[in-house]
């Protein structure tokens, strides 16, 4: 071996590579190939993001005999250069955060270039994109939640204008849009100048039976054909878009249906409900097959801490991945779990709160949530609750060996109960 070769730290990985700089109009493209003398030939070329235009650099790529592209995540704009390339060349795509070019020297064919030489020498990691049927699936699943989370502010929108009004049936009724809520909100939006006691005990349904002379107290307010105006067009949007969350979710149900059975499974899981278990699915599949561990997800998905040590010194331990889609879905979860009697989860989450704090705790019982999950998918596992006193009995003589030292200090002796 000679000396070069020796001191050689970065080896060749692949030998004709591409990086693609992708913004909304204009794709910048640097291909870095060997010639027989093993020197680098640098190709760079750009392209516009129609259709046709990517069609030809995708031909252009492959008369140059490239293999594998890098492509920077850049919002939604590597989409068509994805769909473009997918199934005839390998797509490395990259986040932004690790592939920082060198500051000064920044040009939409400068970071092509740099993608280009990063990828040569196996320095990028590419991101996890799943198949086109579960990218399907999160678009349905992301749009639902968007939905919802619309639905929740214009609710907000419609209490907020009954407080403007001196309206207060939200005081008397646990939920305003109940089935009693939304009688008493259509009569509100009806054309009727004065509203009797006799037509509110008509809307009244449930448990709120014998409430009818506080409900009839509760309208009256400063009521005007403004007000009128501006709840009807609010009924009117939440009611549109409970349409679309219906139809939503009988797409999703019927997309999804090869995999109940996994969802069956998730759903055993505290906290994890149907609609839970789809949106997990539709960000991971079914198989996990680019996930080596369950470690590997939870990091992926930022629910483990980050490593930060230098000097032998552990510094910050956040992880770095403050964003993502399957992080919410875990943590509401997770909150959802710790809420039922019996579980595992809220023990150990009451365990940790008191070392860790209440923001802490929950991710870390998110964090065990999706190592669950990970197993159930993967492997074919099915949940079994530990309970809530598995931790309680795992170091049971430890325990009671501690509590009568405690009382011996006391001035007490534990007895057996039995005894």
């Amino acid at each position: 071996m000679t000396r070069k070769e020796d001191s050689r730290i970065l080896g060749i990985v692949h030998p004709i590579c591409c990086g693609l700089d992708v913004h909304k109009e204009k794709v910048s493209a640097c291909v870095i190939s060997s010639d027989r003398k093993g020197n680098e030939q640098i190709v760079i070329k750009e392209f516009e993001t129609f259709t046709d235009d990517l069609i030809d650099l995708r031909g252009w790529l492959l008369d140059l005999g490239c293999p594998v592209t890098a492509v920077e995540s850049t919002g939604i704009y590597w989409r068509p250069v994805y769909n473009i390339l997918e199934g005839y060349m390998r797509v490395v795509l990259v986040n932004a955060r690790e592939i920082k070019n060198v500051p000064g020297r920044k040009t939409d064919i400068a970071d092509s270039k740099w993608l280009a030489g990063l990828l040569r020498y196996g320095l990028l990691r590419g991101s996890f994109i799943p198949e086109i049927e579960v990218r399907q699936w999160r678009d349905l699943t992301r749009l639902r939640k968007k939905y919802v989370l619309s639905i929740g502010d214009y609710k907000r929108r419609t209490q907020k204008l009954f407080e403007s009004a001196n309206i207060k049936v939200d005081s008397v009724v646990s939920d305003l849009f109940g089935v009693t809520g939304r009688n008493l909100m259509n009569l509100l939006s009806s054309n009727r100048q004065a509203i009797t006691q006799e037509e509110v005990a008509s809307c009244v349904r449930g448990k709120l039976k014998g409430k009818e002379d506080e409900l009839y107290r509760s309208i009256q307010g400063f009521f005007t054909e403004h007000h009128r105006f501006l709840l009807k067009t609010l009924l009117r949007t939440i009611q549109s878009l409970e349409s679309d969350v219906a139809r939503l979710e009988k797409r999703i149900s019927v997309a999804m249906k090869p995999t109940d059975d996994i969802a069956d499974r998730l759903q055993k899981i505290p906290g994890i409900s149907e609609t839970a278990s789809h949106d997990i699915l539709s960000e991971l599949g079914p198989n996990l097959a680019t996930f080596s561990n369950a470690s590997s997800l939870a990091s992926w998905a930022g629910l483990c801490p980050g490593n930060n040590e230098s000097a032998g010194k552990r510094k910050s331990g956040r992880s770095p991945v403050r964003k993502h889609h399957l992080k919410t879905i875990m943590v509401e979860a997770a909150h959802a779990a710790v809420r039922k009697n019996g579980s595992y989860y809220k023990d150990k989450y009451y365990r940790l709160k008191a070392k860790c704090g209440a923001r802490k705790a929950i991710v870390a019982i998110a964090h065990r949530m999706l190592k669950a999950v990970y197993y159930i998918i993967k492997e074919g596992a099915t949940f079994i609750d530990l309970g809530e006193s598995y931790l309680a009995l795992r170091n049971k003589e430890r325990k009671l060996k501690y509590i009568r030292k405690q009382a011996g200090l006391l001035g007490f002796q534990l007895i057996p109960e039995n005894a």
